[in-house]
């Protein structure tokens, strides 16, 4: 059975990306972690591993997982687009309050997707949707 990981670089092999220590560390880091990281937060988790790997480096690896369909970019109102290396079908509740995202699984929505088709005519391509609230951790702050 392969990996996550090992589907990734294949996939990348396939659109003739070379895999430098640099974009294994980047991917490894998005494939392992539960969260949504921004740049800087990928940036500040393997700045100890890659002391000479820039921001730039980072964007451009990203640019790249983005085009070979292995990210998603999560764009919100704050103006910090954050990654998500979970490809399955499923959606996002946020934090109004400390910005944490955490993922939840739901039938898609494709009764969505046919009805805007049948409004508007439109091809549609994807969706995303979201849900906001407060997260327990703010929830218990706020009692105590």
């Amino acid at each position: 059975m392969t990996t996550r990981f090992e589907q990734a670089i294949e996939k990348l092999k396939k659109t003739g990306v070379r895999m430098t220590p640099q974009r294994h560390a980047i991917l490894s880091y998005l494939l392992d972690t539960k969260k949504h990281p921004s740049v800087d937060e990928i940036y500040r988790a393997l700045e100890g591993k890659f002391p000479s790997m820039s921001v730039a480096t980072i964007y451009n690896n990203l640019k790249v997982f983005l085009e070979a369909g292995l990210v998603r970019e999560l764009t919100y109102g704050d103006g910090a687009s954050r990654f998500d290396a979970e490809m399955s079908d499923h959606y996002h509740a946020i934090c109004t309050q400390c910005g944490k995202i955490d993922d939840f699984e739901y039938p898609p929505l494709l009764d969505a997707e046919q009805c805007a088709h049948d409004k508007t005519g439109f091809e549609i391509q994807y969706h995303r949707m979201e849900v906001y609230g407060i997260c327990s951790h703010c929830q218990e702050a706020a009692v105590h």
